[in-house]
């Protein structure tokens, strides 16, 4: 096989099973040994690949299905467990529910063919890229044990002076293995066990993984340490890298909140909850994994918590049309692992926000040249509400703007340079979103300026409406005054017009008997 470049840090071994079954017949196995830049090829037996990765150490033994070299779990683990310290087995087809290679291959731009070498370096180049999840059956907690090379019998000198001297030899080298802990600044507790001149023996707990320990197995006359990984109570996956994609979002908010983190394609990237986290924590934890297009409820209305969340990262809402039914969400998410309820409800409404979403997910993609980032413009489109036409032709003049850039090769970065540059990446990205938000924010104070120079227009305009329905109520009232009097003074006029007519009357009747008397005066 060739020998490695500095394309990557380290080997990676693709591993594809040729002929044979694991559980069976002696399998041989297409093996491709990758570098960055070089692809060797072999066909090998069990027991030579497993000498070749004791030899070399690769980075990582890549294979799509992890029970093609182990028949079942007690081999599996026994299998992780006698790897060397830096070597990780890694599936690149997803954690407990695999995706087909070819999908997977084709997802991300690799060679793909069914021929097991073909698979095998299609493995190889996927986990050369951090595609894929680490199988691990141990916890990152090693014990380190020092402990008598031999017996304490007679050893030529007296047998007080033979124990004296082995137990103190015992005393010594765990000193020496406690100073070389506390030089590398790692967590540790130790247990001691003293015996007639020093130790029996020390153990100890320390919480990093075995390489990260300088100290290394061995045995030399009168003292024996032992390394030793501590057992998990099952097989874990664990993301190669945790990348910012583009994700769908379910949360279950309440005294437990749960968060649920699916990709485009309905695959489960993480699920979490915590009875003590408040809604910044909830935030940091999704930003660490992914840019949301869409926050899911399983309820509806939208809990204000999650509206919340949702409007932190500007992106599309969905909730059922009623809430979702318990056998409903339970049907939904049979097919995968989940601790809790509140979990199950929290991937429920991610998945089920999917499938609300597949047709639009599917027509976005369908209009995508090769090379466009598909989370880039489902995003833009989703939750911004553009066409895609239009996302497609700003990000073509985004990308006609861009200057020659220089590329230069990155030197290998130590453990403590690489733990800062993480976390000065995880710095920026929280920055960067609290930049968004304090943006945000800034957009809201200027629309509540506007809206309160509106609302107090509005109330200067509701003062002098009141004014004027004062001012109108006031005339109302005199108009109606007014009224009562002119009818008051009609009646008393009509009243005075019957008192008029009523004289009238008696006048006549007074004059009526002066002109009779008049008449008689003539006859006579």
């Amino acid at each position: 096989m060739s020998t490695r470049t500095s394309a990557l840090d380290a080997v990676v071994y693709g591993v594809d099973i040729q002929s044979g079954d694991v559980r069976g017949d002696a399998p041989s196995y297409a093996l491709v040994r990758y570098d960055g830049d070089d692809l060797a090829r072999d066909v090998v037996s069990h027991r030579k690949l497993r000498r070749l990765i004791d030899d070399e150490e690769p980075a990582i033994v890549a294979t799509d299905n992890m029970y093609e070299l182990a028949a079942d779990k007690d081999e599996l683990i026994h299998f992780l467990g006698t790897l060397p310290a830096g070597t990780r087995l890694v599936q690149v087809t997803g954690a407990e529910q695999p995706e087909p290679l070819s999908r997977v291959a084709k997802r991300h731009g690799i060679p793909y063919g069914k021929e097991p070498m073909k698979e095998a370096e299609a493995t190889a180049r996927l986990a050369a890229h951090n595609v894929g999840h680490e199988v691990s059956a141990f916890t990152d907690t090693t014990e380190v044990k020092v402990s008598r090379g031999r017996s304490t019998g007679s050893g030529g000198w007296s047998e007080d002076r033979f124990t004296r001297r082995i137990h103190g030899s015992v005393k010594k080298r765990a000193r020496e293995v406690e100073s070389e802990l506390e030089d590398a600044n790692l967590e540790y507790e130790r247990e001691v066990r003293e015996a007639y001149g020093g130790f029996a023996n020390a153990v100890f707990t320390v919480q990093a993984r075995p390489q990260d320990i300088p100290v290394s197995r061995n045995r030399s006359g009168d003292v024996r340490v032992e390394i030793e990984r501590e057992r998990r109570d099952g097989i874990e996956f664990r993301p190669l890298a945790k990348r910012r994609d583009h994700v769908v979002v379910g949360i279950d908010p309440g005294t437990t909140t749960a968060v649920a983190i699916v990709g485009l394609e309905g695959e489960i990237l993480d699920v979490w909850s915590s009875r003590t986290s408040d809604t910044a924590d909830v935030i940091e934890w999704i930003v660490e994994r992914g840019r949301p297009i869409v926050v899911a409820a399983d309820v509806t209305p939208m809990p204000e918590t999650v509206e919340k969340i949702r409007r932190s990262f500007d992106a599309a809402g969905w909730t059922p049309e009623t809430d979702l039914p318990v056998d409903e969400k339970q049907h939904r998410t049979r097919d995968y692992s989940y601790e809790n309820d509140h979990q199950r409800d929290a991937l429920s409404a991610a998945l089920y926000a999917v499938d609300a979403h597949e047709d639009q997910f599917d027509r976005i993609a369908a209009k995508l040249p090769p090379g466009v980032d598909r989370g880039e413009v489902t995003a833009r489109v989703v939750a911004g509400e553009e066409s895609v036409e239009a996302v497609l032709a700003d990000l073509e003049g985004d990308d006609d703007g861009d200057d020659d850039d220089t590329e230069h090769e990155p030197r290998e970065l130590t453990d403590e340079e690489q733990r800062i540059n993480d976390l000065e990446q995880q710095v920026d990205r929280l920055q960067s979103h609290v930049s968004t938000l304090e943006d945000r924010l800034d957009e809201k104070d200027d629309r509540i300026e506007e809206l309160e120079s509106e609302l107090d227009q509005a109330r200067r305009e509701e003062r002098k409406e009141v004014r004027r329905n004062r001012e109108v109520t006031r005339h109302r009232r005199t108009a109606e005054r007014l009224e009562y009097e002119r009818d008051e003074a009609r009646e008393k006029v009509a009243e005075l017009e019957k008192k008029v007519d009523r004289m009238k009357a008696l006048w006549k009747l007074d004059h009526s008997n002066f002109s009779d008397v008049s008449a008689e005066k003539e006859g006579l």
